[in-house]
């Protein structure tokens, strides 16, 4: 079978240069993932830098460009990856639309503006481009497995929610929620199968470079609301993603590093009590959550009417509850 032709928009950290990291889990680029596929093949790269065209070349074998309307016109690609600032998705998916291009794949946030957003969702709904939103938890296997676990009855009903986010030491509490609170968001929403929505805020400003903001919301399900808090901190030295799930008979777990699951049992300190037991403490093998993306990209082309994994409606959605967020600005 012949393979799908690829192009990426944008040659830079997330797009190719992460493949440097020693320590980070292969592939974790878009490159990477679309070279290690084996129904792709990496068309061609666009970016405004010369430099970063002149490395993407030489490392991937493929074809660079300076102009990205030229680019799509020559190589025709199937799948379009998007990985630039979040104010030019829009225009980008635009051009997508109006080649034609089956599958887009769109770096998060998936825009600057709750407008933007609402665009590109729209181009999603209506037309024959499918936008996926790389929200890479949605495709991580240990976060899959910690969904099963806990739509699975076995640990009884969401009671709670708790997210952790700290990203470095001078950092504005604004800059680490846009940047990794969009994963964080839609994570929450992921696990819990519902809509988060901002109820209120205590703790700094996000206008801050220290100090910890408290954000409380509710995840909207079907037929039930469930309230969320996120743990918003800068002047820390250290990452921390975390999300706790606490369900009526234990809990869940799961972040950079971390899977824990606990099962109620009676408690072995007090009579006529129950705790909490941890019956697993480590997801056993790689994630695969840039390769999965990928695969849903590629099944996205092959079945149009497939609904992609993660798409510019759940994207929407992120962007939507960081807006309800009123002192964000």
């Amino acid at each position: 079978m012949e393979k799908i032709p690829v192009a990426i928009i944008g040659l830079g950290r997330i797009a190719s240069l992460l493949e440097d990291d020693s320590l980070r889990e292969k592939p974790c680029t878009h490159a990477g993932a679309v070279s290690a596929n084996p129904d792709c093949v990496l068309a061609a790269g666009f970016d405004i830098n010369a430099e970063r065209c002149a490395l993407f070349a030489s490392r991937w074998n493929c074809a660079v460009y300076s102009d990205a309307e030229k680019m799509i016109e020559e190589q025709e690609p199937r799948i379009l990856h998007i990985a630039t600032h979040p104010d030019t998705h829009y225009e980008y998916c635009a051009l997508a639309e109006r080649y034609k291009i089956p599958v887009v794949v769109c770096e998060k946030p998936l825009a600057d503006t709750k407008g933007r957003a609402k665009k590109i969702a729209a181009i999603h709904n209506r037309s024959v481009t499918k936008i996926i939103t790389n929200h890479e938890r949605r495709y991580s296997d240990d976060y899959v497995k910690a969904k099963e676990i806990i739509h699975s009855g076995e640990l009884g009903e969401i009671m709670s929610i708790r997210g952790t986010l700290y990203m470095g030491k001078t950092r504005r509490l604004l800059d680490v929620l846009w940047h990794d609170g969009t994963h964080l968001a839609d994570a929450i929403m992921f696990l819990g199968n519902g809509i988060v929505k901002h109820r209120k805020m205590c703790g700094e400003s996000l206008k801050e470079r220290s100090g910890t903001a408290y954000l409380l919301g509710d995840l909207y399900q079907k037929n039930k609301k469930i309230p969320f808090m996120i743990e918003l901190g800068a002047g820390r030295d250290h990452l921390v993603f975390e999300i706790e799930i606490s369900l009526s008979e234990g809990r869940v777990k799961i972040g950079n590093g971390i899977f824990e699951v606990w099962k109620s049992r009676e408690s072995p300190y007090a009579e006529g009590f129950r705790s909490l037991e941890k019956t697993i403490s480590i997801f056993d093998g790689p994630t695969l959550y840039f390769s999965n993306m990928e695969k849903d990209a590629v099944a996205c082309v092959k079945n149009p009417a497939l609904i992609p994994k993660s798409s510019a409606l759940d994207g929407f959605h992120v962007i939507t509850y960081l807006h309800e967020i009123k002192s964000w600005k």
